[in-house]
C-alpha cells in the first residue's frame, strides 16, 4: 500500500480566463460531456491510491461541494422509476473518496492555497493536483506515475513535460540534471521566466508529490511573481534541505483553463466514449470536408 493517502487541490480561483460563464459557475463545474472537469482530477487521485482529498475553495464554489455531496432526492427518483444504471452512477460519486473542504478566504496565490492544507496533511507526505490540468492515460494515471517515483527515490516529485520555447513565461521552469530516462534531480526553479531567463523548457504541469516540510516554508509569507505565495518559491527553498525531483511523465496533458485546451479535451474525450465516438467522427469529417 503507498504510503501517499492525501491530495490537496485548490479549486477557489475565480477562472478569469472562461468569463462570462464562469460569473456564476465554477470553471471546474464546466462539463467535459456529461462530468465536471473536478470530477475527471478527482478520479485520477482515487485511480492512484489517494483515500483523502482536500477542496481548496471559496464561497462562490457551493455547487462543487454540493455535487459531491448526496442527493437522497434525485436517488428515490432513480431508483422508483427502476433506472439502476444512473443510481450507481450518482451514488458513486459521493462515496469514490473522502473529501473534505476548506475556504480560501484570500486571494493570495497558489502557496496560500496549499498551506490551508496544513492541517489535513499533518505530517505526511502528500499530492497536490490543480484544477486546470487534466491529464489522460489509459495505462497508469500520471499522479500515479510520480508517486512511483517517490517511493523509489523518497523526495518531493514535480510533474513535468517540455513545452514550446515562447511558452515558458507561463510556467514554473525546471533547472536539474537528468539521472534517469525521466528523471531529473532538480537544481532550482524559475516562476514564469521569460524566454532569456529559462534554463531549461521543462515546465510543472499541476501534478506534484511534496514533502509535509513545505508547510516549514509556505508560512514564512513569501511574496513572490505577480506579489503572490508561489508555491514554486516555497519548494525552490525545500531544496536546500531535500532532494526535490522532476518527473517527465507520459500521458496527454489538457490545459482546460484555457479556451482551446477545454475544447481538445471535449473533442478528445467524445472519440474516446464508445456511445458517441462514431457520431462525433462522422460529424467531424463532414465539417473537415
Amino acid at each position: 500500500m503507498s504510503v501517499i493517502r492525501k491530495a490537496i487541490i485548490p479549486v477557489a480561483g475565480f477562472g478569469t480566463r472562461f468569463l462570462p460563464v464562469t460569473k456564476s459557475i465554477p470553471k471546474e463545474m464546466i462539463p467535459i460531456i456529461d462530468k465536471p472537469t473536478i470530477q475527471y482530477i478527482i478520479e485520477e487521485a482515487v485511480e492512484s491510491g489517494i483515500t483523502d482529498i482536500l477542496l481548496v475553495t471559496s464561497k462562490y464554489k457551493k455547487s462543487i461541494e454540493d455535487y459531491f455531496d448526496n442527493f437522497k432526492e434525485l436517488e428515490s427518483v432513480l431508483e422508483s422509476s427502476k433506472n439502476y444504471e444512473m443510481l450507481d452512477m450518482i451514488k458513486n460519486i459521493s462515496n469514490m473518496v473522502n473529501i473534505t473542504f476548506v475556504r480560501q478566504k484570500e486571494q493570495k496565490g497558489l502557496g496560500h492555497a496549499i498551506y490551508q492544507g496544513k492541517t489535513f496533511v499533518g505530517n505526511e507526505p502528500f499530492c497536490v493536483l490543480l484544477g486546470d490540468d487534466i491529464v489522460y492515460n489509459r495505462d497508469k494515471p500520471c499522479l500515479k506515475q510520480l508517486i512511483e517515483c517517490y517511493e523509489e527515490y523518497g523526495g518531493s516529485v514535480l510533474g513535468v513535460q517540455e513545452v514550446k520555447h515562447e511558452d515558458v513565461s507561463k510556467y514554473g521552469i525546471v533547472d536539474g540534471n537528468k539521472i534517469s530516462e525521466n528523471i531529473y534531480r532538480v537544481n532550482n526553479l524559475i516562476e514564469k521566466p521569460s524566454m532569456e531567463e529559462a534554463p531549461t523548457n521543462i515546465a510543472i504541469l499541476g501534478r506534484y508529490v511534496i514533502s509535509c516540510k513545505i508547510f516549514e516554508h509556505l508560512e514564512k509569507e513569501n511574496y513572490g511573481k505577480n506579489g503572490e505565495i508561489q508555491l514554486t518559491d516555497s519548494i525552490t527553498n525545500l531544496i536546500s534541505t531535500e532532494e526535490v525531483y522532476a518527473y517527465k511523465f507520459q500521458g496527454t496533458r489538457y490545459d482546460i483553463g484555457d479556451k482551446v485546451g477545454y475544447l481538445k479535451a471535449t473533442i478528445d474525450y467524445s472519440l474516446r466514449d464508445d456511445k458517441i465516438k462514431h457520431i462525433i467522427k462522422d460529424y467531424l469529417g463532414e465539417k473537415l470536408k
